[in-house]
């Protein structure tokens, strides 16, 4: 995999790749070239003695405080130390790199005002898998991540805790850094904040777990196909003609897929001239419009987490000056989530959405005694089959309500009232997150029911790509023999969703 460039526009499958698969992070001398000429332009002002927002004055509410000159680094260094105050459980290492990754090529970018040192130290510790320790709460989502970003930069500069990607064992960042062969960085002017100030932890979490659903996604439509051949429901309900007279774009997409995957099955065919039934429940013959509405809100979201990770969301920003070669600074307020928070709380919804039209398809798998066997069970009475699988299903369904009420709505007033407005970003990707693992947990209860219900048919078999899909999925749970613990089946298979296992 060749290193992605740091300074360009990435997609959320970039961020993925960096995160995920160690893809290497690369500093070209281009983007060098033009890091050095902006921090250049900024030393040039400091030297006319300019007054410039958090480079020599104080922050926030104090921004009226003015810093001599000889206090300039001390006071990037003491923002870093007074702002890592995180609490909770650590991002995980692939949460880390995605952050470092997101921070480090919005700096490659020029417009932060940082010297090249602090774009090349953040590259090596991303490809060298220096993993800061970094509290996953206390973010309000502006001015930017403050709190996440400050315990990543304490690593940067020698401070707090680290470890190497994959271990358990949290040391002092001196150490993690020294091992690793890299160099801590002594703060200039502008880098404390320049580090800090952005919405790069909102992104990395919320971007990871929307690359993640886009996964769930395809994992349940997979299943929702196989319910319906369990169940020997009816394919008519997906007829492009009906959907072509309400023609959202997900909606039609979801209907196309449910009608290949089902396509040629001869479990269909043995019972459709003998089927008395017109519909089907709302759970498998609503699918194209529950589906693919989220499938819709996801794409939304996509769109704007991309943006967002092609922008450059600090302040104070360097900027091409109204006369040629020069530089001016220009205070703004990029490092606002609300776009982010929006579309995280969106996806969130949609995901939960996803999670509760399976659980009811699982419903319909462990209760329709006359198509399959009660709860799936082998040895009904003697065995409980999926009896509780399905209430497990119904416990994250309930989480997840929980979690889709929006961060998004709520703004608390900060910083003496000059950080009046926020949003609160960081709580809903961290949200969004977990409703995630949540579905795809209950997807893989659906797959699994699903997956007994279409063996019950044998010698039967389903169509191509749905015998296919099943092949895939007893990779990862091999048939039931009977009552088995279900737990480990349950996250295995999850976790393959996530990966993207059942995605073509």
């Amino acid at each position: 995999m060749t290193p992605f460039e740091l300074g360009r526009v990435p997609t959320i499958c970039d961020l993925a790749d960096v995160a995920f698969r160690r893809r290497r992070a690369a500093v070209t001398p281009r983007a060098l070239k033009l890091i050095a000429a902006r921090r250049a332009g900024l030393e040039k002002l400091l030297a006319e003695d300019r007054v410039m927002y958090g480079i020599n004055t104080g922050f926030g509410e104090l921004a009226s405080q003015r810093v001599s000159r000889e206090k300039l680094r001390a006071l990037q260094v003491n923002l870093i130390r007074s702002h890592a105050c995180g609490v909770g459980a650590p991002l995980d290492d692939a949460e880390c790199l995605a952050l470092m990754f997101a921070r480090a090529n919005e700096l490659a970018m020029g417009n932060s005002g940082v010297r090249p040192v602090v774009v090349k130290t953040l590259s090596a510790m991303i490809n060298k898998g220096v993993i800061p320790f970094i509290p996953s709460k206390g973010s309000v989502g502006a001015s930017g991540d403050l709190a996440p970003s400050a315990h990543m930069a304490l690593t940067l500069i020698g401070e707090g805790m680290a470890k190497p990607a994959g271990s358990d064992k949290w040391s002092p960042s001196s150490a993690v850094m020294k091992k690793a062969g890299i160099k801590p960085v002594e703060l200039a002017e502008k880098e404390g904040l320049a580090l800090i100030n952005g919405t790069q932890a909102m992104k990395a979490v919320g971007g990871l777990a929307l690359f993640e659903a886009v996964n769930l996604f395809d994992a349940a439509v997979l299943a929702g196909a196989m319910s319906v051949e369990a169940l020997k429901g009816t394919p008519v309900a997906f007829d492009p003609r009906i959907h072509a007279l309400k023609p959202h774009h997900g909606q039609r997409e979801v209907a196309a897929a449910l009608e290949g995957l089902l396509k040629g099955s001869p479990i269909r065919a043995s019972h459709s001239r003998n089927d008395r039934r017109v519909q089907d429940p709302y759970s498998l013959r609503c699918m194209p419009q529950a589906m693919g509405a989220a499938r819709d809100a996801l794409g939304y979201a996509l769109e704007v987490f991309e943006t967002e990770l092609g922008s450059v969301t600090d302040n104070p920003l360097l900027v091409e000056g109204k006369k040629k070669g020069s530089i001016e600074v220009l205070s703004g307020g990029n490092f606002h989530g609300q776009a982010v928070s929006f579309a995280a709380d969106f996806a969130a919804i949609a995901v939960t959405s996803l999670g509760n039209i399976s659980e009811r398809r699982i419903a319909q798998l462990v209760s329709d005694f006359k198509i399959l066997p009660p709860f799936l069970a082998r040895d009904p009475g003697v065995e409980s089959g999926f009896m509780i699988a399905h209430v497990t299903a119904a416990a994250l369904c309930n989480e997840n309500k929980v979690l889709s009420h929006p961060a998004s709505a709520d703004s608390i007033s900060t910083s003496a009232n000059k950080e009046d407005f926020v949003s609160m970003g960081m709580t809903a990707a961290l949200k969004l997150k977990e409703v995630v693992r949540n579905t795809a947990r209950i997807t893989a209860i659906e797959l699994m029911a699903a997956a007994e219900g279409v063996e019950f048919h044998r010698p039967l078999r389903s169509s191509r790509p749905l015998e296919k899909a099943l092949a895939r999925l007893r990779e990862v749970s091999p048939a039931f023999k009977g009552d088995e613990v279900f737990s480990g089946r349950i996250e295995a298979v999850a976790a393959a969703v996530l990966a993207g296992h059942f995605t073509e």
